[in-house]
């Protein structure tokens, strides 16, 4: 399907340790996407090639149901492999020019935390990023202090394709972050963590939309 880039704005991250088991996961994610997410990233790094195929073809079915796109993190061959619409790059990973000639159908997120690498993700032709640390948070501490809502509006203002601000957000700061200029926000238990998953995604969502960014 046609890309449309609002499908972005509010980008979820996969954690199953969160749930007791598969079959939570599988309802909260069905929640999510009943909420309206309609793009959500598999990042589960423990998985075994052949695990992590067998999960990426059930949430490609889950979210093809739901006209969402799914990214695979770090694995544009198994991204491709199960039919998903993109990957999503670390740092570590090939760059997005080396891996556009070999997967031209997909598209291409990077991680980044500075500056530097926000301008190099769209020198080498990343469709879209993701900025963090912006706020404390369990998942980003290997990567230093946050870096707070003024280095997001830097990274704004030196790149022109979409950037979606990750790390400690919830929907009480979303607001402030959204003040910044980002794009969207990209989140792993700022929803997972929620007790009524389907509407804290809708609840997010109402944000964008009340300030006409959906």
């Amino acid at each position: 399907m046609p890309m449309d880039l609002n499908d972005l704005r509010l980008y979820l991250i996969t954690d199953r340790s969160l749930f007791a088991g598969q079959k939570e996961f599988f309802n909260a994610v069905e929640q999510a996407l009943t909420g309206g997410v309609k793009a959500l990233q598999l990042r589960e790094k423990d998985l075994s090639d052949s695990e992590l195929i067998k999960l990426g073809r059930h949430l490609r079915s889950l979210t093809s149901d739901y006209k969402a796109r799914l990214f695979i993190n770090s694995r544009a061959d198994i991204a491709e492999k199960v039919g998903a619409d993109g990957v999503h790059l670390t740092e570590a990973c090939p760059s997005a020019k080396e891996l556009r000639g070999n997967f031209p159908e997909l598209l291409i997120g990077v991680s980044t935390h500075s500056l530097e690498k926000a301008q190099k993700a769209e020198t080498d032709g990343a469709d879209f990023i993701t900025f963090s640390p912006i706020f404390d948070t369990p998942s980003k501490q290997a990567y230093g202090s946050p870096q707070g809502l003024d280095a997001l509006e830097k990274v704004i203002a030196s790149v022109r394709l979409p950037v979606l601000a990750l790390g400690g957000i919830k929907l009480d700061n979303t607001d402030s972050v959204l003040d910044s200029g980002t794009f969207g926000v990209a989140l792993i238990t700022g929803i997972w963590d929620s007790s009524n998953i389907h509407e804290t995604t809708q609840s997010f969502l109402e944000i964008f939309r009340r300030r006409t960014l959906l």
